[in-house]
């Protein structure tokens, strides 16, 4: 049977795109929570200035505490190397560095060009080595589908940017559909590319689901080997730098689609929706999304049925 990873990312890229702040105490217990529902890997904070975005300002401290959950794969996102030393610090077991093909969207977002960027991934990649050498690095190609700044991407473009952060050492690929604007065609045929041009350096799908295709694109990476996805609990997040861009793909949703067709995800859909209830109570005035909330599980629902 095919077991699948799904790497919950609402702690970081949901509560990014939020307003209210979150209670360290109950991040600390939704973390746990949804680790006990089974995620085995949470992108837990994002290490930037806490000026800028207050709501990460416990970044070191989630990654300890969540360091102490057994069997929990820590993950974070670093956008520069102040930002990757201090998680090597904290003791992350990943950290995701985002490289925009769009360098529109790059100057926006990190405020670096592609060459400032990329030259930032070679001395993470170096640090790393000399330092950190259990520490795992990605490289999430945002706006990879399209831009809103930029407008469309060309294939050629994504390979390119691709192709020179595998050269500076970075353990994986991944590839962001930061707008949200992919459709099922273009994910098989990029990811497909992508296989074909870095090998085991290919990584997962990181979906936003701007245009409601989320789950379809998910179908369509699965069509070609792709075995990771980030996902998002309720829904929550989007793009501050990709203006009308919503949030990932709802975890709640992607889990029940995935053990209907008979994929192994390893969570426990009940707690994961008890998970849910944490985020809802300590941020009351959001908006959750999500179909399979809303609607309940099904009665005669059996995970992998169909295995």
């Amino acid at each position: 049977m095919t077991q699948l990873l799904i790497s919950e990312v609402a702690p970081r890229d949901g509560l990014q795109s939020i307003k209210s702040i979150m209670p360290t105490a109950a991040k600390c217990r939704w973390i746990a929570a949804l680790a006990d529902a089974g995620l085995k890997e949470i992108e837990v904070a994002s290490f930037v200035p806490a000026r800028l975005l207050p709501q990460m300002a416990d970044a070191a401290e989630l990654v300890r505490f969540a360091r102490g959950i057994p069997d929990l794969h820590v993950a974070c996102l670093a956008p520069n190397l102040k930002g990757a030393q201090a998680a090597f610090e904290a003791g992350a077991h990943k950290v995701t560095m985002p490289v925009s093909v769009s360098e529109a969207h790059s100057l926006a977002n990190v405020r670096k060009t592609h060459a400032q960027i990329i030259e930032e991934v070679r001395q993470v990649v170096e640090l790393r080595n000399r330092l950190y050498p259990g520490v795992a690095i990605e490289a999430g190609l945002s706006t990879a589908f399209g831009c809103t700044l930029a407008g469309a991407i060309s294939d050629d473009e994504v390979m390119r940017i691709a192709e020179t952060v595998a050269r500076c050492g970075v353990d994986e690929v991944g590839l962001s559909d930061t707008s949200g604007y992919a459709n099922p065609t273009q994910i098989r045929r990029l990811f497909r590319r992508l296989q074909q041009e870095l090998g085991d350096k290919a990584g997962g799908a990181h979906l936003h689901n701007t245009m409601g295709l989320g789950l379809a694109n998910v179908v369509a990476a699965l069509e070609v080997d792709v075995k990771t996805f980030d996902s998002s609990q309720a829904g929550i997040g989007g793009c501050p730098y990709a203006p009308g861009a919503t949030g990932n793909i709802v975890t709640e949703d992607l889990v029940f689609m995935l053990e209907a067709m008979g994929y192994d995800t390893g969570i426990d859909l009940d707690k994961l929706l008890a998970a849910r209830d944490i985020l809802a109570g300590a941020l009351p005035d959001e908006t959750l999304y999500g179909y399979t909330a809303a609607a309940g599980i099904p009665k005669n629902f059996s995970p992998r049925a169909k295995a």
